[in-house]
Order: structure tokens, then C-alpha cells, then sequence
């Protein structure tokens, strides 16, 4: 059903994927949008790796949630922030790309939002201020993944 690589010499470990996965802040998450266009956003997550499920938060509202609970079909990508070789001007960057299925968490816990914003601050104080404020407005999306590679590009 999943498209292979053409490139395999250019291919990641499905290790080296899991690991731009832990390291990412953000990502493009592309849905099925309005009138068949596709709608990709750029947006933070939370992987986590025992479970192979990819979490987002969101607003209630939206293009985004309409998107989701019309087609559950969804893909993701995220890259690192590449490197020069000596020399030379191009940049070689390591993406993944993720295809699963997203659904709206009806049940989501603070532990899951704890978890998630430790990775953009430690300051438990204040994350446990955010989602007690922000909680009745808060979106939870989980994506079960089916599908992952990654490869690094070359532009030289």
C-alpha cells in the first residue's frame, strides 16, 4: 500500500527516523482539506515511542479538526536542521515522512499534556498553570502510525 523509497542509498534506519522523531519540535502535518485540496500546517508534537503514536494539541475549532474528523487519513514530516559539508553550499538535511490515522482524543489527561510540554520547558509550574487555563479549549489529536521512512537528502 506504502510507496517505497526510489533512493534506498539515501534511506534511514527506521532508528534514525525514531530518533529526528524524539529530537523534532515541529513538523508539517498534511490532511485531507476542503473540497479534496490538500491542508498541511506546520505544528508541534509529542512522539511517543512505545506506543509509535504521534500527539498534537489543538483549538476544538478549525480547518484542521474539520479535516480530521471528515478523512482520518493523514501524513507528517519532519526534518532536522541539516548540515554544510565542507565547501560546499548545499544542505543536507534528514526528513521522515509518517502516513496513519489521526482521531481526536476524547479522553486526554494531564499527564499526556505534562509529557507533552516538557519538551519545550521544564518549568512544571507553569505547564501545569497552562493547562489548567487553556484544558476546556484544548484539542488532543493522536496519530497511529502505519507507515514511516526517512533519507537524507543530498543537494549536491
Amino acid at each position: 500500500m506504502f510507496r517505497e523509497l526510489i533512493r534506498k542509498k539515501q534511506a534511514l534506519s527506521i532508528d534514525e527516523c525514531k530518533e529526528i522523531l524524539k529530537q523534532g519540535f515541529r513538523g508539517v502535518l498534511a490532511v485531507n482539506g476542503d473540497g479534496g485540496y490538500p491542508y498541511a500546517l506546520p505544528i508541534n508534537f509529542y512522539y511517543e515511542e512505545v506506543n509509535n503514536k504521534i500527539y498534537f494539541h489543538s483549538g476544538k475549532v478549525g480547518h484542521k479538526i474539520d479535516a480530521v474528523k471528515s478523512s482520518d487519513k493523514v501524513s507528517f514530516c519532519v526534518y532536522d536542521n541539516g548540515y554544510h559539508k565542507d565547501g560546499h553550499w548545499s544542505l543536507n538535511i534528514k526528513s521522515v515522512i509518517v502516513f496513519g490515522r489521526i482521531h481526536i482524543v476524547d479522553d486526554w489527561t494531564d499527564e499526556l499534556m505534562v509529557e507533552f510540554s516538557k519538551r519545550f520547558t521544564s518549568d512544571i509550574e507553569y505547564i501545569n498553570t497552562e493547562i489548567k487555563n487553556f484544558k476546556s479549549n484544548t484539542a488532543v489529536l493522536c496519530l497511529n502510525i502505519e507507515h514511516m521512512t526517512g533519507k537524507i537528502v543530498n543537494e549536491a
